[in-house]
């Protein structure tokens, strides 16, 4: 028994013994973990920081590139975008040249009857009631026609007294003229027309040559010759 006891008591004492040691050590071990833990930690932060700085970097050069593809895509729209008002423009000019020609290519074929209009007026000279009437109703017709002429923006050219203008005017006759200088109109043979200030027809006109020349200087010399030649045939048959 007392053996026993003795046994135990040792026993009792090494646990004792270990737990002290256990105890001892325990500061060292947790001081240990708290190392590993802040190391642990630090790298987690160094490789969090990595992985930002990365994430950074990346979004910056993405960035550039979408703005780089917005640039290209405004300049291509910009482009575009003069390209199609160039067009709408083009397109709006060539309906109303087309329009201007289909007019002009009308009003053209009508031209020669208001002509025909003109030139019975001022060669009819009714006398008689009924032609008197039958003149009224004619030139009814003719102010008619005149008015959708004007309505469709065509007007007549005022020529005589103007100076030539080959763009305006075609010459069909030139000649000297004691009342108008050299290149201006004396007479319309036949009316020319604008429409919308575009020339529609070309006026056909007598122009100035300007004054007829003058007597010469050789008659005037020649008679001052025969002068002096008969006053000297005179002074011989007087000796």
């Amino acid at each position: 028994m007392i053996e026993e006891q003795s046994e135990n008591t040792n026993n009792k004492e090494e646990n004792v013994s270990e737990e002290n040691n256990i105890n001892e050590d325990s500061p060292l071990i947790e001081d240990q973990t708290n190392e590993n833990e802040e190391l642990s930690e630090e790298s987690k932060d160094k490789v969090n920081a990595d992985d930002l700085k990365n994430t950074i970097t990346n979004n910056d050069a993405r960035l550039e590139q979408l703005e780089k593809e917005h640039q290209t895509l405004k300049s291509q729209y910009v482009r575009i975008a003069a390209d199609f008002d160039n067009f709408r423009k083009r397109q709006s000019r060539d309906q109303d040249d087309l329009k201007v020609q289909l007019v002009s290519k009308a009003l053209t074929a009508i031209l020669p009857i208001v002509d025909n209009f003109e030139r019975a007026r001022q060669q009819l000279k009714p006398e008689s009631d009924e032609a008197q009437t039958l003149h009224r109703s004619y030139q009814g017709l003719y102010k008619q026609l005149v008015e959708v002429l004007k309505q469709q923006g065509v007007a007549p050219m005022r020529v005589v007294g103007q100076q030539f203008d080959p763009n305006l005017h075609e010459a069909v006759l030139r000649e000297p003229s004691e009342q108008f200088n050299e290149d201006i109109i004396t007479e319309e043979l036949q009316r020319g027309y604008h429409l919308e200030g575009k020339v529609l027809r070309h006026a056909l006109v007598k122009v100035s040559m300007g004054p007829g020349q003058k007597n010469s200087q050789e008659p005037e010399e020649k008679d001052k010759v025969e002068e002096d030649i008969d006053s000297e045939s005179t002074i011989s048959e007087n000796n």
